[in-house]
């Protein structure tokens, strides 16, 4: 089984309940926006601390460093 998330307009969302319905396919509906787990938050703020601060390398860097493992 597969799961789809849509964002429908107003509009649309009723197009796309009826054929949802029509098609007897379960769905489930929620008006809440999913936040993103705090330990998320938290390393997105700490990689742009980061990159703001300098520390960071370029992919050609990576690559080269990556490059010792091969």
């Amino acid at each position: 089984m597969s799961t789809f998330l849509i964002n429908p307009t107003e509009d649309q969302e009723k197009i796309v309940k009826a054929f949802l319905e029509a098609l007897e396919i379960s769905f489930v509906k929620s008006d809440e926006k999913e936040e993103l787990p705090e330990h998320v938050i938290k390393g997105i703020q700490e990689g742009m601390e980061d990159f703001e601060a300098g520390r960071y390398i370029t992919m050609d860097e990576f690559k080269q460093k990556l490059s010792i493992f091969k």
